[in-house]
């Protein structure tokens, strides 16, 4: 052997894999899509996309839905069928414009904005308390009007000043290494939150005290609260709820109303049972858009509390689920933006904003399904009403501002070339030369012609 003659060992092949079992895990499509899914999850404007994308989805199906539920409720008033949806649409465009600002602002701005936001908050909640300025809306003292048919609850705007306020104060404090004390971890972010709720709790509006609730304990588990620590504010937060709720006998009515199939002793659970009477007559692809029936009188507050009731009605499990995943994917790009930073205004700021929107969906949506007491909240974004739309719209903005913010996504902004005009780095020349090669190639064809050609 030739091998064995200059001394050298024989070659051995290396063993081949059976070229079937590489193909077919390569050609596996669930395998290719799973690959594919997990590529542009990890991109850097995946978060950037999401909540533009999903805001803008949710908001344009909201004044849809808005529009159809509201018809029958205006035409009862003696107005025309569109009103509600005017309305909306003008408060939807306000808050296109406070986005796009927000969205546009550096965060130094946003930080710098924190204690002008909290003073006129705190200043609009407590003028809802005098007479002759603040006005009674379905047995809740939280408004105030502004002339005509508008009127604003300075008690939405109490949301957004205390996730940015709490932000700006969280971060300070960890930058000098303070939060790991509990006095200045609580204060003085716990009692300014409580005076806050003591001014929502002032007119009767629970709803709106839980949502500033659940925004606590969000920033408080952002901040590496201690378990002992958590569990006292959550234990004092649970017994005064528990106090409100036996001292009132609407809210113990709407307590009991959970999982009610029938209207029940004086029509108490009417509209928990309506909502869900809506929702199973839709079956899966709904009745249409326009037809449902439950809006004719049947289903207090429609176009609010209940909008997404008259949805699954009318555009049925699909559209209730579109709904869903929507809200799914806005709450999955905030938390990714809060785990990716590395500033902690933005981590705690994207962090509230996330939970207030996803706490009050689902506060919303298992009323509606009967899964938790009616608690008199919106849905972000979707339900009627422009006190609720234009913080809400502000506060998405945000997030989108600190999603461009990232260095990953501020890298991918910088790479891109606008399709048409000039291009970046030309000092502000109109036209661009064009490539070399596409002068090559013309010259070849002109070179191709005959002579007589034209």
């Amino acid at each position: 052997m030739p091998g064995s003659r200059i001394g050298r060992p024989p070659v051995q092949r290396a063993v081949r894999r059976p070229a079937a079992a590489s193909r077919t895990r390569r050609d596996n499509p669930v395998r290719r899509l799973h690959t594919r899914l997990r590529k542009a999850w990890d991109r850097p404007l995946t978060a950037y996309y999401l909540i533009f994308g999903g805001s803008l989805l949710i908001t344009v199906l909201g004044l849809v839905m808005v529009y159809s539920a509201s018809q029958i409720t205006a035409l009862q008033m003696s107005l025309p069928g569109s009103f509600f949806f005017r309305k909306q649409f003008l408060a939807a465009s306000i808050g296109a414009a406070l986005l796009l600002l927000a969205s546009r602002m550096p965060v130094k701005l946003h930080r710098g904005l924190a204690y002008p936001i909290l003073a006129g908050a705190v200043f609009m909640m407590a003028l809802v308390q005098v007479p002759g300025i603040g006005m009674s809306v379905n047995g809740n003292q939280n408004w105030i009007s502004l002339g005509g048919s508008f009127q604003i609850q300075p008690s939405e705007f109490g949301k957004l000043a205390l996730v940015l306020w709490s932000a700006d104060l969280l971060a300070r404090k960890q930058e000098k290494n303070l939060l790991a004390q509990w006095k200045h971890m609580l204060v003085p972010l716990v009692p300014v939150a409580f005076m806050l709720l003591g001014l929502i709790m002032l007119g009767g509006d629970m709803g709106t005290a839980i949502i500033l609730t659940a925004i606590l304990f969000g920033l408080l588990w952002l901040a590496g609260a201690p378990t002992r620590l958590f569990v006292g504010v959550l234990s004092i937060a649970a017994t005064l709820g528990v106090i409100l709720i036996k001292t009132s006998p609407n809210r113990m009515a709407r307590l009991q109303c959970i999982g009610a199939t029938d209207p029940g002793p004086g029509d108490a659970c009417w509209q928990a049972v309506h909502g869900i009477y809506a929702l199973a007559s839709g079956g899966i692809f709904g009745s249409g858009l326009g037809a449902s029936v439950e809006k004719w009188g049947q289903l207090p507050e429609a176009h609010t509390d209940f909008i997404f009731a008259v949805t699954g009605e009318e555009l049925g499990l699909a559209g209730t689920l579109s709904v869903l995943a929507l809200f799914a994917a806005l709450g999955y790009a905030g938390i990714r933006v809060a785990g990716r930073t590395e500033d902690p205004f933005v981590r705690y700021a994207a962090g509230g904003v996330t939970t207030w929107i996803t706490a009050q969906a689902v506060i919303n949506i298992g009323a509606v399904l009967g899964l938790l007491p009616i608690a008199g909240v919106p849905l972000p974004l979707f339900s009627y009403g422009g006190s609720a739309l234009l913080p809400t719209m502000f506060a998405i903005g945000l997030l989108i501002a600190f999603a461009r913010d990232e260095p990953a996504a501020r890298a991918a902004l910088a790479m891109r070339h606008p399709r048409f005009g000039r291009k970046r780095g030309t000092g502000g020349s109109a036209f661009v030369r064009s490539p070399r090669r596409w002068n090559t190639m013309r010259r070849r064809a002109s070179a191709a012609r005959s002579s007589g050609e034209r």
